[in-house]
């Protein structure tokens, strides 16, 4: 990687999309780390996920492995230092999007009539629906 792209990545910019990666739950938990704290060695994550999950640091260090592998994390030299390649809303966009299709055949509007259905919204947070719905017109 040379220098501009490392610069670029410090900016927030990823060089990977995410639309050809599919993270599972224990990989995700990795990767919000990530997300969460930049760029922090290896294990930095493995001691975060013992505390936070009793994970023993082999499983971590092995998630690790196999994020990289599949292109969603960078580790680096000097310290094993991680980055994600990927960002969080562009996971959250394709699993958003794989629910909608696989759960609700493709129908948004099923999605959002079944989140609402399922708790009373105070007036404040049917307000707020209401300017993102207006926001999109």
């Amino acid at each position: 990687m040379n220098e501009t792209d490392d610069n670029s990545l410090m900016k927030g910019e990823r060089i990977m999309q995410s639309e050809n990666i599919k993270l599972f739950d224990s990989e995700l938990k990795v990767m919000d780390i990530l997300w969460k704290e930049g760029i922090v060695p290896a294990k930095y994550v493995a001691d975060r996920l013992t505390q936070e999950l009793g994970w023993n640091k082999n499983t971590t260090y092995t998630l690790i492995k196999r994020c990289m592998k599949k292109g969603a994390i960078e580790r680096t030299e000097p310290n094993f230092m991680c980055h994600a390649l990927i960002a969080k809303e562009d996971v959250q966009e394709t699993e958003t999007n794989e629910l909608i299709n696989k759960i609700y055949d493709g129908s948004v509007d099923k999605l959002f009539a079944a989140l609402l259905g399922r708790k009373k919204l105070s007036a404040e947070q049917i307000e707020k629906l209401k300017q993102i719905v207006d926001s999109l017109e």
